[in-house]
């Protein structure tokens, strides 16, 4: 062969091989996933564990398949700090900015987890078109309201966990079955000093009155309190039945054993209450936290037979991080991934506005129930019976374990009272 017709040959060789490894090195560009999460606190380092557990899995089995090609999935968490007291929103803006512009986010998934900072996010995520799926923290109705209100600016912004409104409807359920099984009336509320929990207890005290229920105080305690014992002596004297808790700080175990060392004939039911969520609890009372229930949200986040997902979830959660999925945030984060995950297949492209279109169609089952999202507001449907929607979990600590006891499509067991209340 002459040099000429050699040179030809080996220069074709060499564009034929750079193209092959070209487009496999394009194929396996990984999708980023930016998870802005306040990481030193349960509802961050829940969120990016259940990202990370979906993830390696996902990846395991070839990654997301974008228009025929197959590409990996890459978790980057920037830490935003706003469940630390006193840190400023701004701090979690800059996070997530730097998630897009540094980090070159696909998507974001989890926070940020303070409602305040996730609000503020909105126009960010809008400036930038970037998909964005709350899996963890935020609770405020004013969320999913402001898609449905100014849809085109903010129909990037999904959230696939439970909202206040929906976690009062569970509390009352519980409330009116404690009340007609015990006489229970008189009702007394403890909330963190922050968005959510100032207006869920406002929510709380207002429809309690209306239903009857004698109110009989509301305390609010500023991020980072370590001293609840004037409230529940106000509780014992006013001869409150139920003690309903809005806190997500871990400094809420330390009203849990006031409330047990002071023997308060109250039922403790936390609405939001990050310290009873979490399987270390009950060491950390010393015990002191039995009989303390807590709404943990989504099934999946305390054990129960929601769905087939749920402990399989569970079960490989627990093998990964070694301790039992912590709460809120923890099985949500998780099937935002998959939910994703097939909205990005089914739209066979990674443009927002077409991962939005099939956001909006998604109907799958999941670990805590038939996952669907209000294509006006975005917003997770819920519903008590995991065949027809998103269900929640609320669970009692009973004898060093946690017991789910509603809805009762999924219960494990029933409410306990304390035997100085049965006294």
């Amino acid at each position: 062969m002459k040099p000429t017709h050699t040179r030809i040959v080996l220069t074709l060789l060499v564009v034929f091989v750079l193209g092959i490894f070209g487009s496999n090195a394009a194929a396996q560009k990984p999708i980023i996933i930016g998870c802005p999460l306040s990481t030193a606190f349960l509802y961050g380092w829940d969120a990016e564990r259940g990202v990370t557990l979906a993830i390696e899995e996902i990846n395991a089995k070839g990654g997301v398949d974008v228009g025929g090609k197959k590409r990996p999935l890459k978790i980057e968490v920037i830490d935003t700090r706003d469940l630390e007291p006193g840190v400023p929103v701004s701090e979690a803006l800059l996070a997530v900015e730097k998630l897009i512009l540094d980090k070159r986010a696909d998507f974001l998934i989890g926070g940020p987890v303070r409602s305040e900072a996730a609000l503020a996010a909105m126009p960010l995520l809008s400036k930038y078109k970037k998909v964005s799926i709350l899996t963890t923290g935020v609770l405020t109705p004013k969320y999913h309201a402001m898609v449905a209100e100014n849809y085109d600016k903010f129909k990037y912004c999904f959230r696939i966990h439970g909202e206040a409104k929906n976690l009062v409807g569970e509390i009352f359920a519980n409330f009116n079955e404690l009340k007609e099984k015990y006489g229970f009336n008189n009702l007394f509320i403890i909330a963190q000093d922050v968005s959510h929990a100032r207006g869920a207890a406002n929510i709380i005290k207002k429809i309690a009155t209306g239903k009857g229920w004698n109110v009989t105080g509301l305390e609010i305690y500023p991020t980072g309190a370590t001293d609840f014992s004037m409230g529940l002596i106000k509780a014992k004297k006013t001869d409150t039945q139920i003690i309903n808790i809005w806190m997500d700080m871990p400094e809420s175990a330390i009203l849990l054993k006031q409330w047990y060392d002071m023997q308060i004939p109250a039922l403790p039911f936390g609405s939001t209450l990050a310290a009873a969520e979490q399987p270390g609890f009950w060491k950390a009372t010393d015990g002191k936290g039995e009989y303390t229930l807590c709404n943990v949200v989504n099934a999946g986040n305390a054990p129960s037979k929601a769905t087939p997902w749920t402990m399989k979830f569970y079960d490989a959660y627990a093998a990964r991080w070694g301790v039992e999925p912590e709460g809120l945030g923890t099985s949500s984060s998780y099937m935002a991934v998959y939910v994703l995950k097939d909205a990005i297949e089914r739209a066979g492209s990674l443009k927002p506005d077409k991962v939005v279109a099939e956001l909006e169609k998604t109907d799958m089952m999941g670990v805590y129930g038939r996952l669907r999202f209000d294509p006006k507001s975005h917003q997770v449907i819920p519903s008590t019976d995991p065949k027809e929607g998103a269900v929640g979990s609320i669970l009692q600590w009973q004898d060093g374990k946690r017991v789910v006891v509603y809805p009762k499509s999924i219960a494990m067991g029933e409410i306990q009272l304390p035997p100085w209340m049965k006294k």
